[in-house]
């Protein structure tokens, strides 16, 4: 039996508020090469997002040569695709050398889609990598298909492959995937929209059927998307209060007969959680109620009255809080206003007129708009016209 794990989003280099997570990532890869020993692991997919920016930090780089080397120690394959976060040529640096050492990365798509073949024993699995695409990258590549968003794109792309129906293949892909009737659970993390998540347009889960397991990156709630074997495993850690209440995990992918995918899913835990408490001030500092003091905190009081210096009060105890908010019958009363009528019949220009002297307490300048403006464009706020 073929054993595999499945991780992504990892962000590394990522921080939470004013906070380094570095202690926290290294943490929790050291928990995953743990996981990777105890189980008898033969190859680990990682599904995009690996570092948090396109130009990784110092430490972010050390954290990931330290993973891949330990498990290029340990003889473990790993088969690696680019996020939406990633930077193509970075992430591919060293990709030719990381080969002899089992590590395969795929970061840009060029007209073809790499396949790796695992093979344990008698048994194999035809391996793909599809890393994060545009719909124009793969129009260039595949100009005589009729290609207009994501979902069109990585149809053309997984068409053209001639995939042997008798084996089982794994796809390692990093978009956003939604299921039969509903999208798949976000995180405050990803971003959010309607049609797309990250600047990352909707792909329907079914252009996976030839598939025996797809392991998905992007989304980090750990989740199946239509069917159990097309999956996010989630980010390791929480990285915005929408996912206080997730139970981070890894999955392990068993691939037995063809056709036969086992699924386990082995939790993660954090060495410092991600938690929102919500009370007033007097009640949350109360030493009765204080637990875990170095867990990363994001508080809502609920005092009626503003509390001065909130922030410095609450580190004392919990030196890791995040964010302090309020609800209360002012935020409530807030909350409550119709805010739509305020951009009712005003043009852009007015209202950003309006919020720069709010501010500023003076007029916004003519070079001042224009940048504004050039903002909005770029933002989809505003048309090319306007």
């Amino acid at each position: 039996m073929i054993k595999l794990l499945h991780i992504g989003d990892l962000h590394l280099g990522k921080s939470l508020g004013d906070f380094d997570l570095s202690d926290d990532q290294g943490f929790v890869l050291n928990q995953i090469l743990q996981i990777v020993k105890e189980h008898g692991i033969d190859a680990v997919l990682i599904a995009g997002d690996v570092y948090d920016k396109a130009i990784p930090s110092e430490a972010a780089t050390r954290l990931l040569d330290y993973f891949l080397s330990s498990l290029a120690r340990r003889g473990v394959c790993v088969y690696i695709v680019s996020g939406n976060h990633d930077s193509d040529e970075r992430l591919n640096y060293g990709s030719n050398l990381f080969e002899t050492n089992q590590i395969f990365i795929s970061t840009k798509y060029d007209g073809n889609l790499r396949k790796y073949t695992l093979k344990k024993g008698k048994e194999a699995a035809d391996i793909y990598l599809l890393p994060f695409v545009k719909a124009s990258q793969v129009r260039h590549f595949l100009p005589e298909e009729k290609i207009e968003s994501y979902d069109d794109a990585v149809r053309a792309i997984l068409n053209k492959i001639n995939i042997d129906r008798g084996r089982n293949n794994l796809l390692v892909a990093h978009q956003f995937v939604m299921g039969k009737s509903e999208d798949p659970e976000l995180s405050g993390s990803e971003g959010l929209g309607t049609q797309s998540v990250g600047a990352v347009e909707k792909i329907g889960y079914d252009c996976f059927d030839k598939f025996d397991y797809v392991a998905l990156g992007h989304i980090h709630s750990p989740q199946q998307v239509g069917r159990k074997e097309v999956r996010y495993s989630g980010s390791p850690l929480k990285y915005s209060l929408s996912e206080a209440n997730n139970e981070k995990s890894v999955s392990l992918i068993s691939l037995g007969e063809k056709g036969k995918v086992d699924i386990e899913l082995i939790p993660i835990k954090p060495m410092r959680n991600l938690r929102h408490i919500k009370g007033e001030l007097k009640e949350l500092l109360d030493k009765s109620n204080v637990s875990s003091p170095q867990d990363f905190i994001y508080a809502t009081l609920t005092d009626e009255e503003i509390v001065n210096d909130a922030m410095g009060i609450f580190q004392q105890i919990y030196p890791n809080t995040v964010k302090i908010d309020y609800d209360n019958s002012h935020t409530r009363e807030i909350e409550q206003v119709d805010i739509s009528m305020i951009a009712e019949n005003r043009s852009f220009a007015e209202m950003i007129g309006d919020f720069y002297r709010q501010i500023y307490g003076c007029e916004i300048s003519d070079e001042e708009m224009d940048i504004m403006r050039g903002v909005a464009r770029e933002a989809g706020v505003l048309r090319e016209a306007d």
